[in-house]
């Protein structure tokens, strides 16, 4: 006698429901992929989003493409918000950095209105830079122990400081490099990267911490100087410019990164299929040579999906010792 196999109506519901999911995931992208960033083009981020935005498609099959939505505002925190919100199918995804993703979380008073750990699938990571203290040339001090010296000896809010806006981990480090040196400094917040460089390099900041990539260009020039790596090292292209720790400034062992995200819930096939196409962009030698000459420097470890997620975790809880540590909080 045959056996038939039999289904409730709530394992047929299921079962209803989860094909159209597969049927998505298997034809992904069937139209063009948003790559959001949280800032205004020319900035660290965006060099990086566009960088990805030109390769990455390359991976996803021949019709593949990928735009760059800039969405600036409040540090990189409106477009992460926004982005919690949209669809969770892999045509909507998101360079974020260390700012939205660690810092403000960390340090916002109230907090924000997202979890960067549960309401995000973690894709992979992008680099990992670090961030360097630049001033003006015609900043006092020559040498980098000079310029750090002016700096600590400064009287509170004689000095102006520039950042990429309110809450983020540029903001946080500045205000880290006053409470190190017990002074005050007057923050003056920008919407991206390249408009906190641009008011260092015509005076309406004196210094500020900046994301490497968006410094390159002007470093390179040396229209601004670099005065120390904020991190645990030394960056391949500026070997001249030392790094904090080495200077005596102890507690900014920890640079940059910058992630690949999406809203939580992408299908396991798509969040896939975006990992793959991030890795085998970035283990392209043109590739990499390009985000290395703008200031990104690739990961050399594990960069799969849970290698990423765990990354993601180890560097917020990293920014929530700082914050215990130091006391700072930010006002969004």
């Amino acid at each position: 006698m045959r056996r038939r196999l039999a289904l409730s109506l709530p394992s047929l519901l299921a079962v209803a429901t989860l094909l159209p999911r597969a049927a998505r995931a298997a034809a992904f992208p069937d139209h063009p992929i948003t790559l959001v960033t949280g800032y205004a083009p020319g900035g660290s981020t965006d060099i990086a989003a566009r960088i990805l935005a030109d390769r990455m498609p390359l991976h996803l099959g021949p019709e593949a493409r990928m735009l760059v939505d800039n969405r600036p505002g409040a540090a990189g925190v409106i477009a992460t918000e926004w982005l919690k919100r949209q669809p969770a199918d892999g045509h909507t995804i998101m360079v974020t950095e260390t700012g939205a993703a660690a810092a403000a979380p960390a340090a916002y008073i109230g907090g924000t209105r997202y979890d960067p750990i549960a309401d995000f699938t973690h894709l992979g990571i992008v680099s990992t830079p670090p961030g360097v203290l630049v001033v003006t040339e015609r900043f006092p001090g020559r040498t980098p122990a000079e310029a750090l010296q002016a700096l600590r000896s400064a009287p509170p809010e004689r000095l102006t400081y520039a950042s990429s806006g309110v809450g983020g981990v540029l903001h946080l480090r500045a205000e880290m490099l006053a409470r190190a040196f017990g002074t005050r400094y007057v923050h003056v917040p920008y919407r991206s990267g390249a408009q906190m460089l641009q008011a260092i390099l015509t005076g309406e900041a004196q210094f500020g911490v900046a994301a490497l990539a968006s410094a390159t260009p002007l470093l390179r020039e040396g229209k601004v100087r670099g005065v120390a790596m904020v991190g645990d090292r030394r960056f391949p292209l500026y070997p001249e410019i030392p790094t904090l720790g080495e200077l005596g400034v102890p507690g900014f062992d920890n640079g940059g990164f910058f992630l690949l995200i999406g809203p939580a819930g992408l299908p396991l096939p798509v969040a896939e299929a975006l990992n793959g196409a991030l890795r085998a962009t970035l283990a392209d030698p043109l590739v990499r040579d390009r985000l290395l000459t703008a200031g990104h420097e690739p990961p050399a470890g594990p960069n799969d999906l849970a290698a990423a997620r765990a990354f993601m975790q180890r560097e917020l809880a990293a920014y929530q010792d700082i914050v215990e540590q130091t006391g700072i909080r930010l006002q969004p």
